[in-house]
């Protein structure tokens, strides 16, 4: 999810060359110790018995990349390290935009026939946020948790991770503090809250760090969060961020203890974002519950390639929220819609009551955040159903408006301004006139990311693609490719090959 036109001008470095300046991910051993989540794809609901969805919004992008790194190491691909929200959203779209960071976000919808069914339709959903200008933007209270443990050793986890830091620590300034502590069986502060523009002193205090000892995470989250807390300034943007391999192996770390630790830190204000590297060991399935108990975002590094699109195309985005607590609910209408799913935020699920309590936790949106969800459903008009129609089902009513009737879907949205504890409603009715006969008329940002949905689902072996598969995904995102200053969407075409051997 790229930032706004202004903000990549920001990037540190030459984006359009940086495939061919930097190194290529390493090549690593790939084994059976990387832990991911086991999920289940959403399931298919009735309009008749289910009309209503709601989920929390997710900004991450990690699976994309840890995906990319499986790709190409040419090993196994768990399904489960698929999620499919993170690979759609991994890619920046052309969505309406808000007016202003009072009202930071923008929602708009289409629905257009599905790739892979003619029979169905996918109601494209899209949230804009707004870009705060790069003059203007606060200032950030930092602080660097680096994992040097010895699992950390090799060349695509520490000296990775180190590098890494280096496009953020271009784009500080005088304004910004940033102190740095490294972790194993200790935890050290190795350099305190320090001017953003002083760079290379920040530079010089990561530079000797190495590999090696045990792995007490659950220390070093402790003294970061401390660190934060006894620099907290309100006017600032307050984020402790942690690198690792997620191989938790000593002190107080089973998950549900470091996720409390982590949520109880969360009150204070303090943001959070996990940047994963490496294989192997990988812990996927933590790094995401501590992003998102901690108001947080879950990144993985595999290049330095990707580090640039985090720290410097994306800076904005990544370090700087506009909205908290942010939720979808999606209202579907019985008289027009018989059956519907949610592509990807399996873990993201909430219970409808809860779009309405501002107590419980949703995901957060960055400046120039954007983030697309998309429905696959079947108009009552088709002659496909997935499940036999209820038998006592009663039959769907036309609303007391005409126009109302003729809707597809009501979307609702609620959201928090950065420090404030209540929410504001955002809706957003799908008609006929959001309604598009051909696939092949939607815009080319809505086509591509049809295309990333369904390259996920195939990964994730879905029974729900009709013989659809990679050629057609390549064809799709191919035609779609559209502006791509950074060349991101010529390289998902060129995984698309890679995906399809390992299948």
């Amino acid at each position: 999810m790229s930032p706004m036109p202004q903000q990549r001008m920001m990037a540190a470095g030459a984006p359009p060359a940086l495939a061919q300046a930097l190194p290529p991910p390493s090549r690593m051993r790939q084994e059976e110790r990387e832990n991911y989540k086991e999920v289940e794809d959403n399931p298919i609901k009735q309009v008749s018995a289910e009309p209503v969805s709601t989920f929390s919004i997710d900004v991450d992008t990690a699976s994309y990349a840890n995906m990319r790194r499986l790709l190409k190491q040419g090993g196994r691909l768990p399904a489960d390290a698929i999620r499919i929200e993170e690979l759609i959203n991994y890619f920046s779209y052309d969505y309406p935009k808000p007016d202003s960071a009072a009202k930071p976000l923008a929602v708009s919808a289409k629905s257009y026939p599905s790739p892979w069914n003619p029979k169905t339709r996918l109601l494209h959903i899209g949230v804009q946020g707004y870009a705060i200008d790069a003059a203007q933007r606060p200032a950030a209270n930092l602080v660097f948790l680096l994992d040097v443990s010895g699992s950390m050793g090799d060349v695509d986890k520490l000296d990775l991770a180190k590098k890494s830091f280096e496009f953020l620590v271009k784009a500080l300034r005088a304004e910004d503090r940033v102190a740095i502590i490294a972790y194993s069986d200790e935890t050290t502060t190795i350099l305190e809250p320090t001017p953003g523009d002083q760079g290379q002193k920040i530079l010089n205090a990561l530079a000797p760090l190495r590999a090696e000892g045990s792995t007490n995470g659950s220390a070093g989250l402790q003294m970061a969060y401390a660190l934060a807390r006894q620099n907290f300034d309100p006017a600032k943007v307050n984020r402790v961020l942690i690198a690792t391999d997620g191989d938790f192996n000593f002190g107080v770390t089973r998950g549900k203890t470091l996720e409390e630790q982590v949520a109880d830190e969360r009150k204070s204000g303090v943001y959070l974002s996990v940047l994963g590297f490496g294989g192997g060991n990988y812990n996927d399935e933590l790094m995401q519950r501590l992003a998102q108990k901690g108001n947080g975002v879950a990144l993985y590094v595999d290049s330095l390639i990707e580090a640039h699109k985090i720290y410097g195309a994306d800076l904005f985005a990544n370090l700087f929220p506009i909205a908290n607590d942010v939720k979808i609910q999606v209202e579907f209408n019985p008289a027009q819609v018989a059956e519907y799913r949610l592509i990807g935020f399996e873990t993201r699920q909430l219970r409808r009551e809860d779009f309405q309590n501002d107590q419980v936790d949703a995901g957060e949106v960055g400046s120039g955040h954007r983030v697309t969800a998309l429905y696959e459903y079947v108009p009552v008009t088709s002659d496909f159903r997935y499940m036999q129609p209820l038998r006592y089902a009663p039959k769907a009513k036309a609303a007391a408006s005409s126009d109302v009737s003729r809707e597809i879907a009501h979307v609702r949205l609620r959201y928090k301004l950065p420090g404030q504890p209540s929410s504001q409603l955002l809706t957003r009715p799908v008609g006929p006139a959001d309604a598009l006969e051909k696939f092949e008329q939607a815009p080319a940002d809505m086509r591509f990311a049809a295309a990333v949905a369904g390259f996920g689902q195939l990964l994730r072996r879905s029974p729900h693609l009709h013989g659809f598969d990679f050629a057609a995904v390549r064809a799709i995102a191919s035609a779609a490719k559209g502006d791509d200053p950074f060349g991101y969407r010529a390289e998902f075409i060129n995984l698309i090959p890679l995906a399809e051997r390992l299948r």
